[in-house]
Parts: structure tokens; C-alpha cells; sequence
């Protein structure tokens, strides 16, 4: 394109496509430039999404891994707590022929009272202070928690420890039924069948039981039904009340231990551990202490492995580690006798308990579900 000017001498011409070109120039390359960091912004907020969305899931993964570890860590507590505590207090009640099993009750909730008790004072643990209405928040754990601890001992000292743990299997089909009756949980098929084979395996070892004592068959089955009820009550206030773990552990052992103070004095019982002619022996005191600070060790355990799991799986926990007390029993307190039918039975009960192990810790991995960034563009609310 040129323009022509007219003047005295001549004419004069510019050329003005060369600017022209270069505008166009410029213009395009603002065009591109936008254009291109438009695809810049698009491709980097998708990218963002993408991260964001693989965070999340990372994070999703760590967090269940962390629950999976804490209800392993905290079922194995209680199985290694319930087995110490049940050999120590079979030693202390049988092989030292201890007279009293309310007694040595009455010193495992004072040993809980002034191990919580301390610990609120140093500031290692916390738990809400004692109201009018604290009792009727927590009732009735501490009936079915003393009475629990009572008729247990009851048993272990009036059963061979292999027929014991065999008979404690019962609480397990009660804790299920209370499940389902209070809590509205149902179990599997898968654990239905391994909780009635061990049912199965304890009547066929119980039906030959050459040393059977009916006070202490009464005993155990006393425990397995509050046992039941512990657990399933434990995992109920502890959903629904703020006093939490420990302000359950330091109330249940508080408001019992009158009532089980004035139960020894009135059967004779405090009498007669106070003129035990054992208490001279180092190795029987430090016995006696021993499972005085376990029952303590074995509430919280309780609670804990209750809290992280459910009651059924504390139950399961506590008659699986039965397994080493049932093999182990038959050589500590000299009490129990050998038959082949109650050998059977109470390995058949052993089988079933490993189960149900099998059963109720496999992991179940989700279903994988694809990014939201995979989506089609419409199902993330843009346009297509």
C-alpha cells in the first residue's frame, strides 16, 4: 500500500506495508501469547487437581493404616495383659493356696484407684472430676466391673486353668447376642460358624471333665455374662459419655470398693488373708502386688481394645489368648486331669478361636475408585 503526495518538484511516495505487516505481526503474537497462557493456566489447574485429589488419598491410606495398627497394637495388648494376669493369679490362688479371692479383688481395685489417682495428680492422665451425677452416667459398669473381677477369680481358683479357659468361651456366643440385641450389630456367617464351633469344642470337653466342681462351673458362667455385659456396656459409654477411658477405670474401681471391703469383712474373708501365713515370702508378695497392679493393666487394656475394636473382639481376644493358658494350665496348679475326650473338645474350642482370629483381622482393602481428575469434564461441573 503506498500513499502519493502531491508538491512543487515532484512526488513523494510511502510504502506503509511494512507497518501494516508488523501490526499484524504484533497482534498475532498477542494472540498466541494469550491463547498460551490460557493453555499454561488450564494444564496447571488440572494438574493441581490431580495433586490434590492424589493427597487426599495418600492421606486416606495413612489414616486407615493408623486405625488397623491401633486396633492390632491395642487387641495384643489385652491378649498379653489377660494371660499374664491369668497365670499370676492361678500361682497366687492355687500353687500358694491364697484363701481368698474377694480379698485379692478388693487389692486390684486398690491398686487401679491409686495408680489413676497419681497419675491425675502428676498430669500423666485426665478424666472429668467426681459429680453427683457421676454414678448414674456410668451405671451399671460398676456392678458387672466388680462383679466381673469377683466371680473370675472365683472361677480360676476352683477350675483347672484348661477347663476354665475352655467354659470362658461361652461369653463370646452372649457377647454377640448382646450385640445384636443392644447395639444392633450383626455378625458374619464366617464369624457365627467359628463362635459355635468353640461353644461346640468347650460341651464336648466339659462333658468329660474328670475333675469337675459345680461352684466353680457356676463361677465361670457368672463371668461369661458379665463379661458380655462389660464389654458391650464399656463400648456404649464410651460412645455416649464424655467421662472417657480412664474416668471409667478410676469411677468403677472408687464406688466399689466399699461394697467389696464390707464383702470381706462379712464372709470372714479379710480375716482370714490377713493371717495368711504367706506373707513373709518375698516371692509371694511381689506375686500378690503383681497381680494387684495387673488388674489394673488388664481394665485399661479391656477398655482400650474395646474402644478401637468392638466388644465381641475383646471377648475373642481374651479366650484366644486362652490357647497358651489352656496348654500351659496343664502343667501350673497341678489341678487338671487328662482325658482324650476333654483334650478333643478343648482343641476343637482352640481351633475355632484361630478362626476367628483369621476371620476378624484380615484387612479388607476398598475397592479402588478412579481420580475425579479421570472423570469426563462434565461430571466435574465444567464444560465440555
Amino acid at each position: 500500500m503506498s500513499v502519493s503526495r502531491g508538491g512543487n518538484g515532484g512526488s513523494t511516495t510511502l510504502d506503509l506495508e511494512p507497518l501494516l505487516d508488523e501490526s499484524h505481526d504484533d497482534s498475532d503474537a498477542d494472540n498466541k501469547t494469550t491463547s498460551g497462557g490460557a493453555l499454561l493456566n488450564g494444564s496447571s489447574s488440572k494438574e493441581s487437581r490431580s495433586g490434590s485429589v492424589g493427597h487426599r488419598e495418600r492421606e486416606r491410606e495413612r489414616d486407615e493404616s493408623a486405625v488397623f495398627i491401633k486396633k492390632i497394637s491395642s487387641a495384643l495388648f489385652y491378649g498379653l495383659s489377660s494371660f499374664m494376669i491369668t497365670v499370676i493369679n492361678k500361682t497366687v490362688l492355687t500353687s500358694y493356696h491364697f484363701p481368698s479371692f474377694l480379698f485379692l479383688s478388693l487389692g486390684q481395685l486398690t491398686a487401679s484407684i491409686v495408680v489413676l489417682g497419681m497419675g491425675k495428680r502428676l498430669k500423666l492422665v485426665s478424666f472429668p472430676p467426681l459429680q453427683r451425677n457421676t454414678f448414674a452416667k456410668i451405671f451399671p459398669l460398676p456392678l458387672i466391673f466388680l462383679g466381673n473381677m469377683m466371680f473370675g477369680l472365683g472361677g480360676t481358683q476352683s477350675l483347672s486353668l484348661p477347663m476354665f479357659a475352655a467354659l470362658r468361651r461361652f461369653s463370646i456366643l452372649m457377647t454377640m447376642l448382646l450385640e445384636l440385641k443392644i447395639l444392633g450389630l450383626r455378625p458374619s456367617t464366617a464369624v457365627q460358624v467359628s463362635v459355635y464351633a468353640m461353644i461346640g469344642g468347650a460341651l464336648v470337653a466339659a462333658s468329660d471333665d474328670l475333675s469337675f466342681n459345680m461352684r466353680g462351673y457356676i463361677y465361670v458362667m457368672i463371668t461369661n455374662a458379665l463379661t458380655a455385659s462389660n464389654g458391650v456396656y464399656v463400648k456404649k459409654k464410651l460412645d455416649t459419655s464424655e467421662i472417657g477411658k480412664y474416668g471409667l477405670m478410676f469411677y468403677n474401681s472408687l464406688f466399689m470398693f466399699l461394697p467389696a471391703l464390707a464383702l470381706n469383712f462379712f464372709t470372714g474373708d479379710l480375716e482370714q488373708a490377713i493371717n495368711f501365713s504367706e506373707w513373709h515370702d518375698p516371692v509371694f508378695l511381689t506375686q500378690f502386688l503383681l497381680s494387684c497392679v495387673m488388674g489394673f493393666i488388664l481394665s485399661y487394656s479391656t477398655i482400650l481394645c474395646t474402644q478401637f475394636n468392638s466388644a465381641l473382639t475383646t471377648t475373642i481376644v481374651g479366650c484366644l489368648k486362652n490357647i497358651c493358658v489352656t496348654y500351659l494350665g496343664m502343667f501350673i496348679g497341678g489341678d487338671y486331669v487328662f482325658s482324650w475326650l476333654n483334650c478333643i473338645g478343648i482343641n476343637i474350642s482352640v481351633l475355632a478361636s484361630l478362626l476367628y482370629t483369621y476371620v476378624t483381622f484380615r484387612r479388607k482393602r476398598a475397592p479402588d475408585k478412579p481420580p475425579i481428575s479421570h472423570l469426563p469434564s462434565s461430571a466435574r461441573g465444567e464444560n465440555v
